[in-house]
């Protein structure tokens, strides 16, 4: 009975410890992701362009407003490659921690590293992107994987929101004072571009000091047997096979297939839209940084509370219906976002409204939804695809919208293209029967679904 309870008490201890990661990375994916450093990077990339507007990185002639774009396009690349060998490489060795804490620490250090991203100096932005990217997309995922060992079945989902909470408030409480160091970046003797350049350091200290807490919580566990040794070669090839293992087995189930194939279109559009959004306002909507911070933190409380509006929408009208209709409702919100006049920030609130609402209900709602899809005894590999998945064509929408403005020379081109996302990934979604994919899985099937 006493070792049950000591069992118990380990395990919230490791739990408490484990949502403080999500507390400490959030903060990259806000301030810098989302907030400052696309319009950032892409004002030092026109500081270096040539009379055409060009730059050229690696000898490449490649438009200054497309820069940002395909550097993100090509950090998740890079993150969908190494994500089944590091995977492989933890699993095997059973040296989880120290593999996420040096993930962690590397993409800190080159968070940090951006205060020193001033002038003409888009080639080090570029490469301190990649490599905070990368290391971002392989600590999350060592971290998510920690999920089944440190919480019961009947615990994940508290547990699990319990970390996002804590990234969410992470988030909203560094931006605010983002915002406050920016608005006021005069007062304190600062330049707006070194105001900017403290703000994307400060996500990288504030990334690293509190990984500390985690590290500390979290303990690896013992391989078994048939999961150890082996040179590092066959470490690392092991990753690969077992995804084509999964890969084989999802053959077995072609209707779960084809909800991840649907899943990984639109979802892509939302990615592209999350990382974009503040080039296009900055650039072709010409709002000043201050517009778009508060615009984010808006975007934050509403995907929240659009979370909890489409769960109980779903209730009554089935998951799929609801995720189909948020598809209708991002389409729509981005081929508005075309018509937005400049320099007027009310109608960009108004943009940020809609994606708010639907942003968090529709990630959520189809994670649930595919969980109906996996065959029992299987969930952690097919989960393990569809993370590596999401990230794995992540890079598709980034690199469509580089290309549209790299053609076109309009941001407004660039935004619209990604509605052919949402509609193609509702054609995809819609001929999905997804009760009779349900019970093809071996699962039974909801009454509403």
């Amino acid at each position: 009975m006493a070792g049950g309870a000591d069992e118990a008490a380990a395990r919230r201890r490791e739990q408490r410890g484990w949502y403080w990661y999500d507390w400490a990375n959030s903060v990259y994916s806000t301030t810098v992701l989302t907030v400052f450093l696309g319009p950032y990077l892409t004002s030092v990339a026109k500081a270096a362009a040539d009379p055409h507007g060009m730059v050229h990185p690696l000898g490449i002639p490649v438009r200054a407003g497309s820069f940002y774009a395909y550097t993100v396009s090509a950090s998740l690349l890079l993150s969908v490659l190494a994500m089944p060998l590091v995977g492989a490489l933890a699993d095997r060795t059973g040296r989880k921690k120290p593999l996420m804490g040096g993930c962690a620490y590397v993409g800190a250090a080159a968070t940090t590293g951006m205060f020193f991203l001033d002038g003409d100096r888009y080639l080090l932005g570029g490469a301190l992107l990649i490599v905070a990217n990368v290391s971002f997309v392989l600590s999350t995922m060592l971290y998510n994987s920690f999920l089944p060992q440190i919480a019961e079945p009947d615990e994940r989902d508290a547990v699990s929101s319990r970390g996002w909470a804590f990234g969410y408030a992470a988030g909203a409480l560094v931006l605010v004072a983002n915002l406050a160091l920016f608005a006021a970046h005069d007062s304190f003797g600062l330049s707006e571009g070194a105001a900017v350049r403290i703000c994307l350091a400060s996500a990288g200290l504030w990334w690293g000091a509190f990984s500390v807490i985690p590290l500390r919580r979290l303990r690896d566990r013992r391989v078994t047997a048939g999961g150890t040794g082996g040179p590092a070669g066959a470490v690392l090839g092991q990753g690969w096979r077992q995804l084509r293992e999964t890969l084989r087995d999802m053959r077995r189930h072609p209707l779960t297939l084809a909800f991840l194939l649907a899943y990984l279109v639109y979802n892509d559009g939302v990615q592209t839209v999350i990382t974009q959004a503040s080039v296009y306002g900055s650039e072709e909507l010409r709002l000043d940084q201050t517009t778009l911070i508060l615009a984010i933190l808006l975007v934050q409380a509403l995907a929240a509370a659009g979370a909890l509006l489409m769960g109980r929408l779903a209730r009554r009208y089935g998951a799929q219906r609801t995720i189909l209709g948020s598809l209708v409702a991002w389409a729509l919100t981005i081929t508005a976002g075309y018509f937005l006049p400049a320099r007027e920030p009310v109608w960009f609130f108004a943009l940020t409204v809609g994606i708010g609402l639907v942003l968090g209900g529709s990630q959520a709602l189809s994670r649930s939804l595919f969980s109906h899809l996996v065959p029992r005894g299987k969930e952690a590999e097919y989960f393990s695809a569809y993370e590596m998945s999401d990230r794995g064509v992540s890079w598709l929408g980034p690199l469509v919208f580089g290309v549209a403005y790299q053609l076109t020379g309009s941001y407004r081109d660039a935004i619209v293209s990604l509605v052919a996302f949402f509609v193609i990934g509702f054609v995809l979604l819609a001929r999905v029967p997804v009760r009779r994919a349900i019970a093809a899985a071996g699962n039974p099937v909801p009454d509403r679904i």
